[in-house]
């Protein structure tokens, strides 16, 4: 346990994003909270939601919508906020860091929050211009550009950010073509067999590229870049595949997964390997520095979802405070998927593919466009795959982490959380009733 930190204690949080903003939010609700904080931010904007960029790209919402707190409320707060610069260096003898426009700060306690960056594959042409990623506004921005300009678009990568910039371009473009501008083509390169290979079975990801290519995605799968082409400009023509085909693109957008932005750790001595490695203290191998989020790594895992990232943030928040619990630390949980790509909704946990242990029940409506599939073993739920209708997905999830024995309802299981609800409860009375002693009549 920390001991009560003296009343100038300062802590200076390393990126501003959505995990650095969730802990500043976090340490204001404490009464002990340090007292000092500062929060440099290398993007000139104040925090925003990253997860909303897919729709303001698409048009669906103002950009103002995306922001978390404007500039003003940090300074409120007596926050201090430093935007437009990036730290260059940490040094853990003085404690005292270095950002790129020659500022020093000192700290008592470090946070490095500071999320991660596109991995870009390494083929011949990643370096052209016109090539995009898709993490930060400044992609969105460039990316609305390039819809509204129209013309022909590759997006390479088939996962959830993927489908998201491709559908966000795709709307994009629409509208900037009813207003008279080009016309847009997104195509969308998977490398697998399948859309979404990690989170849905051969059935949802069918049916999901069924849908995509209604809207107007022209999608490849088992597609593998082999470059990106350019003109004597640098500026980007096409791609070429490892089949040897070729598609012209006046863009490309990379969405093949994530890099943890962990050098500035590393070239500070701490341990690392794909991130920056924590104990469940969310703490790093210097005791003064803490990790936080998509840079950092606890036991092999590294994180791109929320749910663990603001259960971090539960337990960093403690671990920050004059007093921490005992009992405060991180431990890996299973998490669902939630998912929403244009209005398509998707949940699924655990297990993609069944083993021969796994009772499979499904159901599927391709007129609705809805489907569900469900993996069982002896009884007790290890998997679920819902496409369309999601509405139960919680609370299969719910039942799945409770080990509950769903064998009494198990007719009603892909009809809805309240059919199979009932049939437990009249079976817990049956149970309970059963169990109960009984009179015995008296020999006659």
């Amino acid at each position: 346990m920390y001991p009560a930190p003296p009343e100038t204690e300062h802590l200076v949080i390393i990126g501003n994003g959505m995990a650095g903003h969730r802990l500043v939010e976090a340490l204001l609700k404490r009464p002990d909270r340090p007292a000092r904080i500062t929060v440099v931010g290398d993007e000139a904007t104040a925090a925003y939601n990253r997860i909303l960029l897919s729709p303001w790209l698409a048009g669906e919402m103002e950009r103002e919508a995306l922001i978390l707190r404007k500039a003003e409320w940090y300074a409120e707060q007596g926050i201090e906020l430093v935007l437009g610069e990036r730290v260059t260096s940490i040094d853990r003898t003085a404690r005292r860091l270095t950002t790129d426009a020659g500022r020093a700060l000192d700290y008592q306690r470090l946070v490095l929050a500071t999320g991660s960056r596109p991995a870009m594959p390494a083929v011949p042409g990643i370096e052209l211009s016109g090539v995009h990623g898709f993490r930060d506004l400044d992609d969105a921005e460039a990316l609305a550009g390039v819809a509204e300009r129209g013309g022909r678009v590759v997006v390479i990568g088939g996962g959830l950010l993927g489908l998201e910039a491709a559908e966000g371009l795709r709307k994009r473009g629409e509208a900037a073509c009813r207003q008279g501008t080009g016309s847009l083509a997104v195509s969308v390169l998977q490398r697998s067999a399948q859309l979404m290979n990690r989170q849905l079975d051969a059935t949802a990801a069918g049916l999901l590229e069924a849908e995509l290519t209604r809207r107007g995605l022209a999608i490849h799968t088992g597609a593998q870049l082999a470059a990106i082409e350019g003109d004597h400009h640098g500026r980007v023509t096409g791609v070429r595949l490892a089949d040897g085909k070729r598609l012209a693109a006046d863009g490309v957008v990379i969405a093949t997964g994530i890099t943890p932005n962990a050098e500035l750790g590393r070239e500070a001595g701490l341990a690392t390997q794909r991130a920056i490695e924590v104990d469940g203290h969310l703490t790093t191998s210097d005791s003064a520095i803490h990790a936080l989020g998509e840079c950092c790594q606890f036991e092999g895992t590294t994180y791109g979802l929320v749910e663990p990232i603001w259960r971090q943030v539960e337990v960093l928040a403690e671990q920050l405070g004059a007093n921490p619990a005992e009992g405060a630390r991180y431990e890996e949980r299973p998490s669902a998927t939630r998912l929403k790509i244009g209005g398509i909704s998707l949940f699924a946990f655990g297990p993609i593919d069944p083993d021969a242990g796994h009772e499979v029940l499904a159901y599927h409506d391709p007129v609705q466009g809805d489907y569900r599939r469900l993996l069982l073993r002896d009884g007790r739920l290890e998997g679920a795959i819902l496409y369309g209708d999601t509405a139960m997905g919680p609370w299969l999830f719910g039942q799945a982490q409770a080990g509950r024995d769903l064998g009494p309802c198990r007719r009603a299981l892909l009809l809805g959380a309240a059919d199979a609800d009932a049939l437990l409860d009249a079976h817990d009375l049956d149970t309970d009733f059963d169990t109960q002693d009984r009179p015995v009549k008296e020999a006659a």
